[in-house]
């Protein structure tokens, strides 16, 4: 299948709607009913301020986030409009990919 890859960048501390931002955009996705996402932490990255986040034993709101998924252009337009009219702010990148299952469903 044809589609893209998005990705949405951020950090722990970053909450929409009383969530982590991460949390909400997955939340998010699969009321849309997107087939699947993953959630990744990081342990250090910097953002367009050059400011380095990293996780700390003490205090991990400052960790990375990143939210992959795989969509259709569909489904990427749809789940981009709704973090607009949410009035979300975060980096993303989108990508063109194809991607599929290979293998038999699991009974």
């Amino acid at each position: 299948m044809q589609g893209y890859q998005l990705s949405f960048f951020t950090q722990q501390g970053h909450s929409h709607d009383g969530l982590p931002l991460a949390e909400w955009i997955l939340q998010q996705a699969r009321r849309m009913g997107v087939r699947g996402a993953t959630l990744f932490a990081a342990s250090e990255g910097y953002g367009r301020h050059r400011r380095l986040h990293s996780a700390h034993f003490f205090e991990l709101a400052d960790q990375p986030e990143e939210v992959t998924l795989a969509l259709s252009a569909d489904e990427a337009e749809r789940l981009l409009a709704a973090l607009a009219a949410a009035g979300i702010k975060v980096f993303y990148v989108k990508t063109p990919v194809e991607f599929g299952v290979l293998g038999e469903e699991e009974s």
